[in-house]
């Protein structure tokens, strides 16, 4: 154990692990880069990561830079959770659900509280968390609010942010800071300050004043975004101000999150599902159009397009046995509401029945347990793609979470499927039709040469499409190295230097997981790629997408 594992021990009360073992382990996660970082702590409680960020502090005053990178279960696909220096682990102890106020439903936790577990638990209060990920058995809350997370019913609900009351945050200088929604007058006195929270409210509050056209443009962006930071939001028509909307979505680039205060909704199982089918995406993308419109909209519209089931259907057919028989539909769609009152939903639903018979797109309508169980099941196919391995070829997640406006769906499709056509492989794409949301992994051989050069070749491609659309890179898993480096493409070389400038208010010493948003080319993460590509611990909960 090295001089600075050694002190860092000696001052907090979790542990400190220096073995080559945890460095490996801790060197990857869902992404397909590698970094080892040096040292490992499990923070016991928020003093303990107090502690371990002023002591990066005065190493960085020093001229001596130890990066810190948060981490959860280690689930993210851009490389966010991942770097050299310290890597805080937080699911080991700050695990805690703290308040759970049944009347309201609010819910106060630890970052390293398990997405999964908090919702099963807000279930036996008759409420839940909307935008839950795909991998919520194996993903925590921190990590989804670090990264703005969001999921099939963010299509009605958004992303987590919307959920997000308040947050407990470790600055850079170990100072610990409480953000909420502010009234002008509250804000000014916190700009009155004298501590480094008093330096943060007087530099943002000039920032926003002295770009206000440029973050107008942010306030006009066509689609939902969780790339760069969400300076929109902080401060309201009615001169309200709030640093929460900052940090969501910063990745651990700006503060250390250890408490977060959320809203829920209410909760009901008597949900209704409606199965489409069409051989025309034109036809299926019309009805779509018009299902977003309905008064009483879905709580979500997903897609899985007929390459999907085919690849199931010749890897492991009995997954399709009692749900599709060919031929397959070119696309198949998932309709659900999910209103707590009866009579609400069963109007919503004879309306989208309409859409769906004037589109011309047949469909099933199910209201048992389960056959909606056995219908989203169709969804889930997309963990066939995501878990398999042919030979040294593996799903790697490196097109996902492109989103363009509505409009411009069936040309985001059409251009997804000439990249696969263009680089010789299959495609198999699904994700969330309502916001033209697309996700499709390539099946490709990280020990290949050839197929390293493709993978990089068909992420540029990729990018390049969802901007050119007028899309964003992101819309609910964030930047990480994966997409950095299509940043300031994507919002134009304005808004990156702002975003550069609120960096360096929040980490002047840029320690905060340095190289995930900011100041990244694809020439830093090509050398980072992996030799082979495992999800080895995830087995235990099956792998979605």
């Amino acid at each position: 154990m090295n001089k600075v594992a050694h002190y860092l021990q000696e001052h907090l009360s979790g542990e400190v692990v220096t073995s080559a073992e945890a460095l490996g382990y801790f060197s990857t996660d869902g992404s397909i880069f590698t970094i080892a970082p040096s040292i490992i702590t499990y923070p016991r409680n928020e003093n303990d990561v107090r502690k371990i960020s002023r002591f990066i502090w005065q190493l960085a005053e020093r001229n001596r830079f130890i990066p810190l990178t948060p981490r959860g279960l280690g689930s993210n696909v851009t490389g966010a959770a991942i770097g050299e220096g310290i890597i805080s682990v937080f699911p080991a102890h700050m695990n805690r659900i703290l308040e759970l106020d049944s009347r309201s439903g609010d819910v106060s936790v630890e970052p390293g509280v398990n997405f999964g577990k908090l919702q099963q638990t807000l279930y036996t209060h008759g409420r839940f968390l909307p935008p839950y990920p795909a991998s919520l058995n194996y993903s925590t809350i921190g990590g989804a609010v670090a990264t703005n997370t969001g999921g099939i019913e963010s299509f009605k609900y958004g992303s987590i942010g919307n959920f997000v009351k308040g947050l407990r945050v470790v600055l850079s200088n170990g100072e610990v800071i409480e953000t909420k929604r502010l009234s002008k007058r509250e804000a000014s006195k916190k700009m009155g300050l004298s501590t480094y929270e008093g330096e943060i409210y007087r530099a943002v509050d000039t920032l926003l004043e002295e770009n206000s056209e440029t973050i107008e443009k942010l306030r006009s962006f066509s689609t939902r975004t969780s790339a760069g930071y969400n300076l929109a939001d902080i401060r309201r028509p009615d001169k309200s101000f709030d640093l929460t909307p900052l940090f969501i979505g910063s990745q651990g680039t700006l503060g250390t999150i250890t408490r977060i205060s959320l809203e829920t909704e209410p909760y009901t199982p008597n949900t209704t599902v409606m199965i489409g089918y069409s051989n025309d995406f034109t036809q299926a993308h019309t009805a779509i159009g018009k299902l977003r419109g309905l008064k009483i909209p879905p709580s979500a519209i997903e897609l899985i397009d007929a390459n999907l089931l085919d690849f199931v259907e010749k890897t492991n057919p009995n997954q399709l046995k009692g749900l599709l028989t060919k031929p397959f539909p070119k696309i198949v769609l998932l309709v659900e509401f999910n209103n707590n009152s009866d009579r609400t939903r069963n109007k919503a639903v004879k309306k989208a029945k309409k859409v769906l018979e004037e589109s011309g797109i047949d469909f099933k309508i199910e209201t048992d347990d389960t056959s909606k169980n056995d219908t989203w099941k169709l969804r889930e196919l997309a963990s066939a793609v995501v878990g398999h391995v042919e030979g040294g070829k593996r799903a790697l997640p490196i097109i996902e979470d492109g989103i363009v406006p509505f409009d411009q769906f069936p040309v985001f499709l059409k251009g997804l499927y000439d990249i696969f056509t263009r680089n010789n492989l299959s495609p198999a794409v699904w994700g969330h039709a309502g916001e033209a949301n697309l996700q499709a992994f390539p099946q490709l051989d990280l020990a290949q040469l050839g197929e390293r050069q493709k993978l990089f070749r068909i992420i540029d491609e990729y990018y390049n499409l969802v901007i050119a659309l007028g899309g964003s890179t992101s819309a609910q898993n964030n930047d990480g190295r994966l997409r950095a480096p299509y940043l300031e493409k994507l919002y134009g070389e304005e808004v990156y230097k702002l975003f550069g400038k609120v960096k360096a208010v929040f980490d002047p010493y840029n320690v905060l997981n340095p190289g995930v948003k900011l100041g990244v080319t694809m020439e830093d993460i090509k050398p980072l790629l992996r030799n082979s590509y495992t999800l080895n611990n995830l087995h235990d909960h099956l792998p979605r997408a």
